[in-house]
């Protein structure tokens, strides 16, 4: 493992990754790439030399859950169950270091017509899609910091667009500083990303960014090398009350192999109207 993008960093400083980490597959003649006992070490790697303060994760079944939590420490907690019913199946879990980040609330719902249901799907969704959001307290600056974090449909479009509409509703109805997290399966200048940010609620966390550690690599290369001008779909959002200081997307092999088919974005992140400790 090559050194950290980021690592982990000091307050008031939050350090939030995004990372769709693979689902792990029951059965079948997959990739030797994709294939979990094999990933399942160069994921943990990753996470461990990283360990964001913040991480939305996607493709996390219950057992790959505990690998991050193991990868991660003691010192992490997430949120979140499986998108079907029972807490079965695949999720996107929040985790966050507990020294850190005091968890006052947290939910799970469908993105569907009806999101209190457990495996609910709707609006063209072809498998049930949900999202997660947590409510925080900074322990060691007093701000408060909501958290959404989530997994767009991967082939209707009028899915993500109504997804988007929803994550932005979230948002909207809450007072605190918002960081958005997901693999929303749509690059920049789609009617989805234009549903999320259209109105100002949220802004791009790597447009807004002070300083881009990479470049602006595509975020699905498939296990292959990424490249530049490649779509972006895995994201970072913040509210204009949420200051972005660095930006990169990780392109690091561990052991000369791919963690993932996707590329964890990450951000180091300030609350506008703190300051750096001396």
């Amino acid at each position: 493992m090559t050194d950290a993008l980021i690592g982990p960093v000091e307050a008031p400083d939050l350090h939030v990754m995004t990372y769709n980490i693979r689902r792990r597959f029951d059965r079948g003649n997959w990739r030797a790439a994709d294939r979990w006992t094999r990933r399942r070490p160069l994921v943990q790697s990753l996470v461990r030399t990283e360990r964001p303060t913040l991480l939305g994760a996607q493709e996390v079944r219950p057992d790959q859950a505990r690998t991050l939590q193991d990868a991660l420490g003691s010192r992490y907690r997430f949120v979140g169950r499986g998108r079907n019913r029972g807490g079965r199946g695949e999720g996107n879990p929040l985790f966050y270091d507990t020294e850190r980040l005091e968890l006052l609330d947290w939910s799970q719902e469908a993105l569907a017509d009806r999101p209190d249901e457990e495996g609910a799907r709707g609006w063209g969704n072809l498998v049930p899609r949900v999202l997660v959001t947590a409510t925080f307290r900074d322990r060691l600056t007093g701000a408060m910091l909501f958290a959404v974090n989530t997994h767009f449909d991967h082939l209707s479009g009028r899915a993500r667009r109504q997804s988007a509409v929803t994550v932005r509703r979230r948002v909207a109805a809450q007072p605190h500083p918002a960081i958005v997290t997901g693999d929303l399966n749509t690059g920049e200048r789609t009617a989805p990303i234009q549903e999320l940010l259209g109105d100002g609620t949220l802004t791009d966390a790597w447009a807004e960014a002070s300083v881009h550690l990479t470049p602006e690599w595509g975020t699905f290369p498939n296990y292959r090398p990424p490249r530049v001008g490649g779509a972006r779909i895995d994201w970072i959002a913040v509210s204009p009350d949420v200051e972005v200081l660095r930006a990169g997307i990780n392109p690091a092999r561990v052991d000369g192999a791919w963690p993932s088919d996707h590329l964890p974005v990450q951000a180091v992140v300030r609350m506008r109207g703190e300051e750096a400790s001396a």
